[in-house]
């Protein structure tokens, strides 16, 4: 089992879940006070990286808006790879991501996705340890910055919206 997005749902979620920053160094100073830190997509890792800041828990798919790119990432005890087709949530995506998270206190984690990983920061929400801090990036309109603990309802309700694969 696992999740298909709909229109419905394509077209909320164009909308960001967050705090949205068009400029990236705007952010620094709320990620780097961050106790737990999850970065969704390959130019917010990218950009954390640059920034020195290194996130708890990397999720990305070796693509920045559709655009196949490779680049140095920063060293991680554990890299997990996962296959996740584009427009889908899969159980395996899921349960990676809480493996991940589970291992994450002490350790930096990677997710490389076969696929996609646009939708993963919603699993994020509702697996990340409370007030967690979790960035993706808003194409052409910069980085959005989530509380876990403020989205949880919000992100359930989506959840509820996919359809079933």
């Amino acid at each position: 089992m696992g999740f298909l997005i709909n229109e419905e749902l394509r077209n909320i979620l164009k909308i960001p879940l967050g705090e949205l920053f068009p400029i990236f160094d705007d952010a620094v100073n709320i990620i780097k006070d961050a106790d737990f830190l999850i970065s969704v997509g390959d130019a917010t890792t990218k950009n954390l990286l640059e920034s020195k800041i290194f996130p708890n828990l990397a999720i990305i798919d070796n693509r920045i808006q559709r655009e196949e790119h490779d680049f140095e990432f920063f060293h991680a005890e554990n890299i997990l790879t996962v296959n996740n087709a584009p427009g889908t949530i899969t159980d395996a995506l899921w349960e990676t991501i809480k493996t991940a998270i589970s291992y994450a206190n002490n350790e930096y984690q990677l997710i490389v996705v076969k696929g996609e990983e646009d939708l993963a920061v919603l699993p994020c929400i509702l697996l990340a340890p409370e007030n967690s801090v979790i960035l993706y990036g808003q194409p052409n309109e910069g980085l959005v910055l989530v509380n876990s603990t403020d989205l949880k309802d919000v992100a359930k309700s989506y959840m509820d919206k996919f359809d079933e694969l």
